[in-house]
């Protein structure tokens, strides 16, 4: 791994990455003549504003189907539109979701690594750990840890850059894996998780409305989300072999990086500390546990019962600050490295630091997407897509394959699931059980689809945070290389996915908890 730094000009001619060759070297060429995201999504929302016009002018609409709605195009360039922006430009920022979910989560990560708790864990883990199951598992915990929200979005990249390190890799390399594990497979897991309770619900109010049809319930897809679990590590591990770690080899590091060491053995103060941080994890797991295992736990959902949907699910991130927080403290306690209360407050703080860029663009961002859904073109797009769908008259395997293009594509400019399989469930659920083709399975197709492109798409809420990763080791790598190292996972795990699909399709395997691919 190239480990040596530099400074000043000399870095920034050194560093220059490598292009590559083919049809990424020009996706990478093009991608790298892009501005710095804060100015793209400027153009952006002056683009939505001017469509937004031009539409309404035209008097452009779509039928919502199911409900018969119209959507009609709003005029952003209009004195409502300009009133509308002023009175919640702070709104949109101060109230945007994956704000206060990064800045909470890497909050409490960042204790953990400042102290040196999470370095040693890696470390181990590097040394102990065959380098055949550590890349599979890395992209295996990045699909399963989005299981109640997207902080494996946030936790597995910063962490698969550690791993990477202490195997004596490119950090960049693990930052790349670990987010096209945690996006890609952003539906897979092993768990049910919100995203399955979510489409269900809305599948079952369409199934509801066409009468005589069973309920769409949250293990509809379980089976065959396992099984594209276990399909994303080992795909994933080998994207990451063959083209993700031979790349970014070449790339120079820049700045204060701690090189990766080469000591497989703890000290005394590291075994010490590691105990303390392992007994307090321990004891705050088992706390968790006893709030949400028992019928009556208070993290439970209190009208039913469950989990999923519950407190313990919406409230992950919180939980998961304490879980790296608590272990981080006794360790960097145990260690020296938190020798008073303040010590915890900077290592906070500087994770905080790290993010200033990305807490900038997050400005632009939120206006971005609120401007898109006042304008109502994501929903028009939306169901001028699916109805040229529709008109096709294809079936079958073509038509599958077409459907997850279709959503494919959408999700690079509409980024929420639910608002698209709100859109989508009401015209392919009948259209395709007319067919005799399951709700479940039209569900599952569209999920195949909503999570592939999560990866390569600049506008996806969480790249500007991969951005700023990768410029903490050399801030001369631009939009078009790191779009250029994600595109082999979108496009060959959408070809692995497909031939999965395609064998449950032809043996009719059971896709979920008594749901298969065709009604009976």
């Amino acid at each position: 791994m190239a480990n040596h730094k530099t400074t000043g000009n000399q870095s920034d001619q050194l560093s220059q990455p490598p292009r590559s060759k083919g049809v990424l070297g020009w996706i990478e060429d093009m991608g790298n003549k892009l501005p710095h995201p804060f100015w793209i999504f400027i153009w952006i929302c002056i683009l939505v504003i001017v469509f937004s016009g031009v539409a309404a002018f035209f008097g452009v609409s779509a039928i919502q189907p199911g409900t018969g709605e119209e959507i009609v195009a709003q005029n952003l360039m209009s004195g409502d539109g300009l009133r509308r922006f002023l009175e919640q430009m702070v709104t949109n920022f101060a109230h945007f979701a994956p704000f206060g979910l990064v800045l909470v989560m890497l909050m409490g990560v960042s204790i953990a690594e400042r102290s040196g708790l999470l370095t040693v864990v890696m470390r181990t883990i590097a040394f102990a750990v065959p380098k055949k199951i550590v890349l599979p598992v890395i992209f295996i915990i990045g699909a399963c840890g989005n299981i109640g929200s997207d902080a494996g979005i946030v936790i597995v990249p910063p962490i698969a850059a550690l791993i990477f390190m202490q195997m004596g890799l490119h950090p960049i390399a693990g930052l790349v894996a670990g987010y096209a594990g945690a996006t890609a497979g952003f539906t897979a897991n092993f768990f049910i998780a919100g995203t399955d309770v979510l489409l269900a619900g809305i599948s079952t109010e369409i199934t509801d409305k066409m009468g005589n049809m069973p309920e769409v319930s949250a293990t509809a897809n379980w089976y065959f989300m396992i099984v594209s679990t276990l399909m994303l590590g080992f795909g994933g591990a080998f994207i990451a072999r063959r083209y993700t770690i031979p790349r970014c080899q070449q790339f120079e590091i820049i700045g204060d990086v701690v090189p990766a060491t080469t000591q497989t053995s703890l000290t005394n103060i590291e075994r010490k500390g590691l105990k303390r941080a392992g007994v307090a994890l321990l004891i705050y797991s088992t706390l968790v546990v006893l709030l949400v295992a028992p019928e009556w736990g208070p993290l439970r959902n209190q009208e039913t019962g469950g989990i999923v949907p519950s407190p313990f699910l919406r409230g992950l991130i919180p939980i998961l600050f304490f879980f790296f927080a608590i272990p981080g403290y006794f360790y960097g306690k145990t260690t020296g490295a938190i020798k008073v209360p303040n010590d915890v407050l900077k290592q906070m703080e500087h994770g905080m630091k790290e993010l200033s860029g990305y807490i900038v663009l997050m400005l632009v961002v939120a206006q971005f997407i609120n401007l898109f859904y006042w304008s109502r073109l994501d929903t028009i797009m939306a169901i001028k897509g699916a109805g040229f769908l529709e008109s096709t008259g294809l079936t079958g395997p073509v038509m599958f394959i077409l459907f997850m293009i279709l959503v494919a594509t959408l999700n690079i400019f509409l980024g929420s699931g639910s608002a698209k399989w709100a859109i989508f469930a009401p015209i392919f659920i009948p259209m395709l059980a007319q067919l005799g083709y399951s709700p479940a399975f039209v569900q599952l197709i569209y999920r195949i689809g909503d999570s592939i492109t999560n990866a390569v798409t600049p506008l996806y809420i969480y790249f500007p945070l991969l951005l700023g990763w990768i410029h903490k080791y050399n801030k001369n790598i631009g939009i078009g290389t790191i779009i250029s190292l994600l595109i082999p996972y979108s496009i060959i795990l959408f070809f692995m996915w497909v031939v999965l699909l395609l064998v449950w399709y032809w043996l009719n395997i059971p896709i979920g908890v008594g749901e298969y691919i065709f009604m009976p």
